[in-house]
């Protein structure tokens, strides 16, 4: 269900904002559903711990359900954001609680990598239909049923789960719910992504007025949250530094793969010209070697420390960064294709190998909640950098249309990401606004790679603590 919305919704973009007007919010868009999915995270994690996973992952699927009911009824771009968030709600536990169960029914990290495999492989099944559908859905109906799809699937998933999955193992917790912390929490990481976006559309004062809320408010969450019996974010968390390494080498690599995940369908549809459905089959590459490089995981452990498989991933990565930042405006189809398999591959071979290790550097009774913050962080990365990429696109168009002298204008731009509209735009005008558009994207794929390069400095230390703590 999360595999097809997050494929599904990067081929619809186009579409979507060419009908609701909207380039300029197709960061909010992607963000509100990522912030969504981050601040939720840890409270389906503590609400498993309180009603059991069972019920928690149930009540997420609703959210998702209705979420995406509401997506497909959008009749502007507000609302399809307010709708987008409340999906992002349910996906927090969707995608969260289930690795939390893994943990629990299978202990040995070998095993657990096997079945994280399997995972993987029933995600990448889903993100290669998701192209594929949602382009045919968008060539040839409208992207309103792209988000009804989802409601079917979300209600077999709850029933299927209440049927099978058996909850007699899973013990409850006592101690009361820390509301304060959640709350305190939710407000100041919402009013941080809303400074984020509002940078370069907004006045200078009211800015730095929301940033300083939200620091306000996360810090009064550090505050209250010492004194509580069951707190959100444990802080003894941070001091483990091999966990902390685990979570800062998920926030690099994630803040850069949200990058090509939500742009490379744009890439197709704004630069080449393609249809929706070619579009999106931008991913289905990076599909196939997710799970090849999920799966690959458990057999390299038999001859790489964590850290080196760890490594392997990111230079794969970073290398689909580097094949379209030496490529222009023209660049080929096929090298699209390429850097989608080179990306997948690394992303499926990192996500396995950090999962397992933050479960294996964590307490035994750190796990949920250790589980349950390496989605929170991962997924703020995801928000925070899809707002700091929607802002450097935005600079790019904006400049490139006051450049223009008047010939170009930022409507012009939003039909130029549905290929459909091509025919209504000046013939002569295409190439340049095409190299306006690349612009914006070639500056977030450097900014993609830059991550990357930093998140492989950081390995590179933490390969030389592993040969330390082998040899002491």
């Amino acid at each position: 269900m999360s595999g097809l919305d997050n494929t599904i919704i990067n081929t619809a973009l186009p579409a979507i904002i060419s009908d609701l007007h909207g380039i300029e919010m197709m960061g909010w868009i992607v963000a509100v559903f990522l912030l969504g999915t981050a601040v939720s995270t840890p409270l389906w994690s503590k609400l498993g711990e309180h009603v059991g996973n069972k019920h928690s992952y149930q009540l997420a699927a609703l959210f998702f359900v209705v979420g995406s009911l509401l997506e497909g009824l959008a009749p502007n771009i507000v609302f399809l954001i307010i709708a987008r968030t409340i999906a992002g709600i349910g996906n927090g536990g969707v995608v969260s609680l289930p690795y939390i169960i893994y943990a629990q029914m299978f202990t040995n990290p070998r095993k657990r990598m096997q079945v994280l495999g399997l995972v993987s492989a029933s995600y990448s099944t889903a993100t290669i239909i998701g192209p594929l559908v949602g382009g045919y859905i968008v060539d040839t109906f409208s992207w309103h049923w792209v988000f009804y799809l989802n409601v079917p699937i979300g209600l077999i998933s709850a029933i299927l789960v209440q049927i099978y999955y058996q909850t007699t193992h899973e013990s409850r917790q006592s101690q009361p719910v820390d509301y304060r912390g959640i709350i305190s929490m939710t407000i100041g990481l919402v009013s941080l992504l809303a400074g984020i976006e509002m940078i370069g559309s907004a006045n200078s004062l009211l800015v730095a007025g929301v940033l300083v809320f939200a620091a306000i408010c996360l810090g009064g969450m550090v505050y209250l949250e010492r004194g509580v019996a069951d707190p959100i974010i444990p802080s003894r968390l941070f001091k483990n530094r091999s966990l902390m390494i685990d979570f800062i080498l998920f926030t690099l690599i994630w803040g850069a793969f949200v990058g090509f995940l939500i742009y490379s369908p744009m890439w197709a549809q704004g630069l080449l010209g393609t249809t929706a459905l070619v579009g999106g089959a931008t991913q289905i590459p990076g599909s196939l070697t997710n799970f090849m490089g999920s799966g690959s995981v458990a057999p390299l452990r038999r001859y790489l420390t964590p850290q080196k498989v760890i490594a392997m991933g990111i230079i794969t990565l970073t290398i689909s960064f580097i094949l379209l930042l030496v490529m222009g405006v023209k660049t080929p189809y096929w090298i699209l294709l390429v850097a989608a398999a080179f990306e997948g591959f690394g992303n499926g071979a990192c996500f396995n190998e950090l999962q397992v290790k933050v479960q294996q550097d964590a307490d035994p009774k750190d796990i949920p909640v250790a589980t349950s913050f390496s989605f929170l962080i991962r997924m703020l990365s995801q928000t925070f950098t899809a707002s700091i990429f929607g802002l450097i696109m935005n600079s790019a168009l904006r400049s490139g249309v006051a450049q223009s002298g008047g010939k170009i204008t930022m409507k012009m731009m939003n039909k130029l990401s549905d290929a459909t509209n091509l025919k209504t735009l000046p013939t002569q005008l295409i190439p340049q606004m095409r190299l306006i558009l690349h612009n914006g994207l070639h500056n977030i794929m450097f900014l993609s790679l830059i991550l990357m390069l930093i998140a492989l400095g950081i390995n590179l230390w933490a390969q030389r603590l592993e040969r330390q703590k082998a040899i002491g």
